[in-house]
């Protein structure tokens, strides 16, 4: 999602790499769930998410939709984000004593919090948002195991090819606006609605069906990272 505001407005200014420490961790939040709640539809889902809940709660991302996904428009293509519900606008995925049930197997945005990504040339990197968690006192960790993701390299890979081939399609939709439609509804059956199999390696499914949206689109050029 774009956002016009500069690095001094959110963050302390620094560009971090996944081997660098920062002051994220707030020592298992003690209770709090505030970045839980009243987010509205920030918390995007990209396809290794759904990979993961789906795996993980093993129901289909059909099934998820209606209860804990819902679709919004990200500059200007649908995509699906997490639910909030009832009079705190929780997540849909908190439990009782507002702890997160799936915390395993969490979105990408919430593994980083209160980290954010920040792309350019073809990469991106991570800043430490300053204004966004409500404990003051967070402790220094590293990145990489705060994230605390498996090959991590390659989900970092990833994440920049999903964030670029987005790029791409927005580019393509300020040129053929008529298109809108029909490439939100190709994004969401291809990388969403389309059942992943959750017993072979993700990142080779995903190369397939990017594969797939470069020759659909007519994208032979754009970059693979």
């Amino acid at each position: 999602m774009k956002q016009n505001i500069s690095l001094q407005d959110i963050s302390d200014g620094k560009l971090y790499t996944s081997n660098d420490m920062v002051r994220a961790d707030a020592g298992d939040c003690a209770g709090c769930h505030a970045c839980c709640c009243g987010t509205g539809a920030a918390i995007v889902l990209d396809p290794m998410d759904v990979y993961r809940l789906t795996k993980g709660l093993n129901k289909p991302f059909t099934e998820l939709m209606p209860i804990h996904f819902e679709a919004g428009l990200v500059d200007g293509i649908v995509l699906p984000n997490l639910r909030n519900d009832g009079d705190e606008q929780r997540c849909t995925f908190l439990n009782e004593e507002g702890r997160c049930s799936v915390h395993a197997i969490r979105p990408g945005i919430c593994r980083l919090f209160p980290l954010a990504r920040y792309y350019e040339n073809n990469t991106f990197y991570y800043i430490l948002q300053t204004k966004q968690c409500t404990n003051h006192n967070l402790a220094k960790v590293k990145i990489k195991n705060w994230i605390d993701t498996p090959n991590l390299p390659a989900y970092e890979r990833f994440v920049t090819e999903w964030h670029y081939l987005l790029k791409a399609l927005q580019a393509h939709l300020a040129e053929n606006p008529a298109d809108a439609q029909a490439v939100s509804m190709f994004v969401l059956r291809t990388f969403y609605m389309q059942p992943y199999d959750t017993g072979a390696d993700f990142y080779e499914q995903f190369a397939e069906r990017l594969t797939m949206t470069k020759e659909a689109f007519g994208m032979e050029t754009f970059p693979i990272i």
